[in-house]
Formats: C-alpha cells, sequence, structure tokens
C-alpha cells in the first residue's frame, strides 16, 4: 500500500508541491521515493540561497525533513539523482552534499538540466529503503 509522506505539520491536502499532480514523497514498504526537491522551503514557498552550497543544503534539509516523517535518516538513502543547471558547480554542491552522508554512501548520477525556474540551481531525486 502507498502512503504519501509530506512536510512535518503540512497535510498532503495542502499541495506543498503546487498544482503539479505528484506528492512530496511516497512510502511504499520498504521503500521511500522522495519527489525532486529544489532549494524552495515548503513552509514559506521561497527559494533559498542564491548559490549552489547553500541550495544544496535546502534540498537536502527538505529531503531529510520527508525522510524524518518516513522514519527513516540519511543513512536509508541508497539511490540519488542530482541534476544540476551548471556542471561547473559539481565540486561545490558534493562538498554541500558530504555535510548529509556518511560511508557507505549511496549510488548517485549528476545530470546537466535546465530546471523551471532560472534561480534555482539543483534538484534530487531519493531512494530510501529501510
Amino acid at each position: 500500500m502507498k502512503t504519501v509522506i509530506t512536510y512535518p505539520g503540512i497535510d498532503a491536502a495542502d499541495r506543498p508541491m503546487g498544482p503539479a499532480p505528484l506528492s512530496p514523497a511516497v512510502l511504499h514498504e520498504p521503500m521511500l521515493f522522495i519527489s525532486g526537491q529544489v532549494a524552495i522551503d515548503p513552509y514559506s514557498g521561497e527559494i533559498t540561497g542564491n548559490d549552489i552550497a547553500s541550495q544544496t543544503r535546502q534540498v537536502l534539509k527538505n529531503v531529510g525533513a520527508l525522510l524524518n516523517e518516513a522514519q527513516m535518516t540519511f543513512d536509508n538513502v541508497v539511490r540519488v539523482t542530482i541534476y544540476l543547471t551548471d556542471l561547473s558547480t559539481f565540486s561545490e554542491m558534493n562538498a554541500a552534499y558530504g555535510e548529509f552522508f556518511q560511508f557507505p554512501f549511496p549510488a548517485r548520477a549528476t545530470v546537466g538540466i535546465q530546471l523551471n525556474h532560472p534561480d534555482l540551481l539543483v534538484e534530487m531525486e531519493v531512494t530510501a529503503m529501510r
């Protein structure tokens, strides 16, 4: 059975992901699938940070909140896909990313893309498992 996981204190019906037909995360035991997270504070709707390091941290704070709601941690993450609007920022993103994970690290891929808002620099989708 699928269960919608959302940010603490936000009801799934409040649609913090906007009008798109998706959920912030879906738990289908033993796996958690977290939709692409960007550097938008889910409570204010504002973009957080104007550089890759601060946006990476906000993305991973969003991921952490969803993991916590599913009673998981970053240690449960098995796969991350990272989408960067500028691949030259990889090393700065990687340094901020490394603040959230420890060995054994999740499997990972990084792809260069264009996001739907010019101020957004990074998006990450995550799979975690109990």
